[in-house]
């Protein structure tokens, strides 16, 4: 049994997501019954909804996913009705990407609201429509745009007594443009059980599905993974109308990964993580809302142009990297040579007002793996060494090009927190102040603070973190950020808000780098 999608053309409003939780708290479903391709029924079925994604100023991604092979159709309106429908027709969804496919709709006028109704189409038969819709950059309202990540990490799943992952119904409220998807979009090495006891006697309940209930390991397994979230009706409604630019961290595999790594964790019987990796990317790209063939090597990091005030820069911290280590070499990786270049060489080019770095990891804060170091920072002070020395060389590149604005938004620790990096605190002095700005989770355990590294000068202006390690989401401390640009001034307001999208804190930037 899974949840049903979506109503065609139902409003997306709080009521309307927070009727999450249909399937029951603590139910199991059969072996592969998300991701399965049903046989037998008449007419094909649209079992996840769709999701939109990776928008331009002329269209956007549009996925979903059939019970049987099927044709994938795409009806494109700038009108509710659809009377003046235009017909896209997609690619055939089949058992080799588990169901899934996508095409991008190009041809919209820039600051259209456009509509979309999909349906698969097997020849004799077609399914019941999924509809959603999107804005296309343009127009003389604000940009205005989410982010942040972890989605049901440390044991944290879809829950009903709460209303499934009722962040998403408070991000829907921010009627945003599109989201940033910061990275952990499911936690393929953290298995969920049906209840946990919570320190203070309630309990929580997981919807359970089987790949959920061990490590993935299996093609089927990571696909059951990413499917995961989509059983949520507050999830899948909040696809259906906000486009995502989907990026990955290291949960999608398992906690820490590098290449060339191999396991010594008892749960798995595959443990070289060059396997588990190449798994779980093909899953990714199945079940995301993005095209391979537009990002870079046919991964994940790309640029994003949103109109001449934003682009942004999705980057990708994991496949390239050096092994973890404590950090005190001259110099390692972790964007590697290639897209360290890239980066500096597309945003050198960028002539959009604001230039914004979507990064898996922060680049300050200390998160350690074990005695070795998982992101950046190797918490010392000194020089850059280690992963710093890549970092300073990519920030050094961007100054003697000239290249200001820059914002860095990222997520992974698992708080909110806003910080300054400048070269008159710092020990690397040749880069141009920057701010970046951390949230999360949200809907998994919360953590932190985490320490800063002095290295590239960070100032911590704000942060809100749990007064304790792994806090429920029933425990106030589940965050997403949201930018603002206004198109008269190209003023950038951030603001850092709860899982009820209260604002916690809020800055406003001027152009150039001066604070307005």
């Amino acid at each position: 049994m899974t949840a049903p999608s979506p109503a065609p053309g139902s409003p997306l409003s709080r009521r309307t997501l927070l009727a999450s939780g249909v399937l029951g708290a603590g139910a199991v479903l059969a072996p592969g019954a998300a991701p399965a391709l049903a046989q037998g029924r008449n007419r094909p079925t649209l079992t996840h909804g769709i999701q939109l994604g990776d928008p331009r100023a002329d269209g956007a991604v549009v996925w979903t996913r059939a019970d049987r092979a099927a044709r994938m159709v795409v009806e494109v309106s700038g009108r509710p009705d659809f009377k003046d429908a235009r017909v896209v027709r997609g690619p055939m969804l089949t058992r080799a990407h588990d169901g899934t496919g996508r095409v991008r709709i190009t041809g919209v006028e820039p600051g259209t609201e456009v509509h979309v109704r999909v349906r698969a189409e097997t020849g004799r038969a077609e399914s019941e429509p999924v509809t959603g819709s999107f804005r296309t950059p343009g127009g003389d309202g604000p940009i205005r745009f989410l982010w942040s990540g972890d989605v049901a990490g440390q044991g944290w799943g879809i829950n009903a007594d709460i209303g499934g992952m009722p962040i998403y119904a408070a991000m829907a409220d921010r009627e945003p443009d599109f989201f940033v998807h910061s990275g952990d979009a499911c936690y393929s090495d953290n298995p969920l059980r049906e209840t946990v006891d919570l320190p203070d006697g309630r309990r929580w309940r997981n919807l359970v599905t089987e790949e959920k209930t061990k490590v993935a390991e299996t093609l089927a397994e990571f696909r059951g993974q990413f499917s995961y979230n989509l059983l949520d009706e507050g999830v899948r409604a909040f696809a259906a109308r906000v486009p995502h630019v989907v990026q990955w961290d290291d949960h999608e595999v398992v906690n820490n990964w590098y290449p060339g790594q191999v396991l010594d964790d008892p749960r798995y019987t595959e443990r070289r993580v060059d396997v588990l990796a190449a798994r779980a990317h093909r899953a990714f790209h199945e079940w995301q809302p993005i095209i391979p063939a537009e990002a870079v090597d046919g991964r994940i990091h790309r640029r994003i142009r949103y109109g001449p005030e934003l682009d942004v820069f999705v980057i990708d911290m994991r496949p390239y990297r050096d092994p973890n280590s404590p950090g005190t070499a001259p110099y390692e990786r972790i964007l590697g040579d290639a897209q360290a270049r890239w980066l500096v060489r597309e945003m050198a080019a960028s002539t959009a007002t604001w230039k914004v770095v979507a990064s898996d990891m922060p680049i300050g804060l200390v998160v350690p793996d074990g005695e070795n170091i998982e992101a950046v920072a190797n918490g010392l002070p000194g020089p850059p060494l280690g992963r710093e020395a890549e970092i300073e060389w990519v920030l050094h590149g961007l100054h003697r090009a000239g290249v200001t604005d820059v914002v860095w938004l990222t997520a992974d620790v698992h708080y909110t927190a806003a910080h300054h990096y400048s070269p008159d605190r710092a020990e690397s002095s040749e880069f141009t102040p920057f701010w970046e700005f951390v949230s999360g989770p949200l809907h998994a355990g919360a953590f932190g603070p985490n320490r800063l590294d002095p290295t590239f000068g960070p100032r911590e202006v704000f942060a809100h973190a749990p007064p304790r390690a792994n806090t429920s989401p029933l425990e106030g401390f589940q965050h997403f950020g949201e930018i603002e640009i206004d198109r008269e001034s190209r003023e950038l307001t951030v603001h850092l808000r709860d899982g009820n999208g209260d604002a916690l804190w809020s800055t406003t930037l001027a152009p150039e780098g001066r604070p307005s």
